[in-house]
Order: C-alpha cells, then sequence, then structure tokens
C-alpha cells in the first residue's frame, strides 16, 4: 500500500513539473508574413527586428504591383505587411483589402517628412506609411549616346534600333507615350489610349526587351544605350559602371510612391504595426535606405546622409524636375484597358 502511495505522489509530482514545460511548449512564436519587392530591404534588419520582438519574419517577394494584388485578391498567401505603389494603395483601400492603421502603435511615424504624407492615394494616411519614393526616367551608357538625353523622343530615335530596355509594366510603359502625345500619365480615354499604343508598336521594333528588376544589371553590362527605370535603380548601377547617367525628361514624368500596409486579411495587426514603426526608426531607415539606394521619406535618416548624398540629383530632384513630374492614380476598370494594350504592344 506503501508503495502505490508513493508510486501515485511521484506521478502527480512529475505532472506538476511538467505542466509548466507543456504550456511552455504549446505558446507558438508569432509570426510576420511580409511580401515586398524584390532586393527591396537590408536583409539584416529583418534579423535585427527578430532579435529586438521575438516575432519571426517569412519574407517573400513580388515584382510588380499586379502580381501582389492578384495574389491578395485571390486570397493566396497570408500576409501580414505588403509594400504597394500609390495607385495600388488607392485601389486597395476602395476595395476594402487593407486594415486602418493604429498610429499609436507607430510613434516613429512622426519621423516621416510632413511633404511625403497624407498624399492624395492615401488622405490622412489612413492606410499606408511612405517607405521610398522616387521618379521614372532615362537611364543611358555616356559611351553609347553622344547627344543630351532630356526628352522622351529619344526612346522612339531609330539609330538606336535593338539598344533600348523599356520597363515591363503597362502603366509604366505607356507614361512616356502618353504624355510625348501631350496626354496625362493618367488619361483615361480610349482615343488617346489608341494613339499611345500606336506610338508604342512603332517604337517595339526598336526595343530589344522588356525587362524588370535585372534592366539594372542588364545596363551595367553595357548590354543597351537606353532603358526606362525607377531612379532606385540608377545608384547601384553607376557605382557599378560609371558610364551610366540618368535624366528626368523635361516634358516630364512620373514621381512614384512605395509604402508599408497591412491587409485586411493579416491576422497579426499589432505585430504588424510593430514591424513598420521599426522601419522608421532612424537607424533602421538609414540602414535601409544605405542597402537598396533609394530615396527615404524620413527625415530623421535623411539628416544623417552625407551632403553628396543629399545632394545627389538622381535620388533628390530639385523642385523644378519635381513640379513637372505627377503621381499615378487608380484608373479603376480602365486599368484592365491598359494591360490589353500593352499586350498588343509586346506582342507586335
Amino acid at each position: 500500500m506503501k508503495k502505490k502511495v508513493s508510486l501515485v505522489l511521484a506521478l502527480v509530482l512529475l505532472l506538476a513539473l511538467c505542466v509548466p514545460l507543456l504550456t511552455g511548449c504549446g505558446e507558438q512564436q508569432t509570426v510576420l508574413n511580409v511580401y515586398n519587392w524584390g532586393e527591396y530591404i537590408d536583409k539584416d534588419i529583418l534579423t535585427q527586428f527578430t532579435e529586438e520582438t521575438g516575432i519571426k519574419i517569412v519574407y517573400s517577394t513580388f515584382t510588380s504591383n499586379e502580381e501582389m494584388y492578384a495574389k491578395l485578391k485571390a486570397g493566396g498567401g497570408n500576409y501580414d505587411v505588403i509594400f504597394p505603389s500609390d495607385y495600388m494603395i488607392e485601389r486597395m483601400a476602395k476595395q476594402d483589402m487593407l486594415h486602418p492603421l493604429n498610429y499609436d502603435n507607430i510613434p516613429n511615424i512622426t519621423h516621416i517628412m510632413p511633404s511625403l504624407r497624407n498624399k492624395a492615394y492615401d488622405p490622412g494616411d489612413v492606410y499606408s506609411v511612405p517607405y521610398m519614393w522616387g521618379t521614372v526616367g532615362i537611364l543611358y551608357n555616356t559611351s553609347m549616346v553622344d547627344e543630351p538625353v532630356d526628352s522622351w523622343d529619344i526612346l522612339w530615335d531609330e539609330k538606336y534600333a535593338q539598344n533600348i530596355f523599356m520597363y515591363d509594366s503597362s502603366r509604366d510603359c505607356f507614361m512616356p507615350a502618353m504624355i510625348k502625345l501631350g496626354y496625362s500619365l493618367n488619361e483615361r480615354s480610349d482615343e488617346a489610349l489608341q494613339e499611345a499604343t500606336d506610338l508604342l508598336i512603332q517604337q517595339r521594333p526598336l526595343v530589344l526587351g522588356y525587362a524588370l528588376d535585372d534592366i539594372q544589371d542588364k545596363m551595367v553590362a553595357g548590354e543597351a544605350a537606353l532603358a526606362l527605370v525607377y531612379s532606385g535603380y540608377v545608384v547601384g548601377a553607376v557605382e557599378e559602371n560609371p558610364d551610366l547617367a540618368y535624366a528626368i525628361p523635361k516634358e516630364g514624368s512620373n514621381v512614384w510612391f512605395d509604402a508599408v500596409a497591412i491587409p485586411k486579411s493579416s491576422k497579426n495587426y499589432e505585430a504588424a504595426e510593430k514591424f513598420i514603426d521599426f522601419l522608421c526608426r532612424p537607424d533602421i531607415a538609414l540602414a535601409n535606405v544605405r542597402e537598396i539606394g533609394y530615396s527615404t521619406p524620413n527625415q530623421s535618416a535623411f539628416d544623417q546622409l552625407t551632403p553628396e548624398e543629399q545632394n545627389n540629383p538622381v535620388c533628390y530632384p530639385s523642385e523644378e524636375e519635381l513640379a513637372r513630374c505627377d503621381v499615378y492614380v487608380d484608373l479603376g476598370e480602365y486599368n484592365e484597358k491598359y494591360d490589353d494594350a500593352f499586350l498588343r504592344v509586346k506582342g507586335n
């Protein structure tokens, strides 16, 4: 009988010791699924965020706003943090696909430049926090181009046949065509779209290819004389190939904003806001912009850049140049017409 009692007591004590262990084993680490453009973050800060918060980052990338949008619209990915561009933020907000931000959890928002907040694509910054910004222009090889590059016309110059890369995006490819024809880059008329389509079909024999993120490597390698690019590609490209230079055409261009947002489908709102706040921290923003070379909207990070970096006209154009640029707006259902027209252009 004593042996039985002793055995029972031993089992009770063992269970008492195991309960805390079992409880601890049942506690799952918070996982944050982050969906961003390729080569668009300093990977070291992801590790630092996990070390500081215990929150694990699962990081994946997309190549275009449309790819990201289609995946979320179809219910795929279970993402908690995304990095859409201006017009896509506007579209997703209209479709109730974004979660409103609680700025009590994002105190570092105070470091974001006031001039880059409260833009038309997200009035009141309800759904997004600026991440990076820049322009669209022409990257050119000065050893192959011996004339001033100051107009979109050069992308239609037959002397550069099979020596031009265009960005593989309907909005970005149609933008110079629309501006060249005297239209807005947000034009929504069938007549203008047809004229721009004809102009891009006319250009098609001159185009070596339609590229995405690999456009920087191709230009560094000297594969073409001219390319339609985002300004963020330029800093790294010029460092690798000093023959490269960048111009914002005199007719005007696009000034764009990429921001951080939380999809409505996220299950980790607070952790996502903690990550957004982390990205706004001056030291993190500085490390990030130094790594990827884009233009920072973070005033405190900008103040820590060298004078040479602050005065780089590629990253921080003059007010006069920016005054000639416009922001993309969501074209609604008209987006499909642009996409269909772009397919016709590339098919020629």
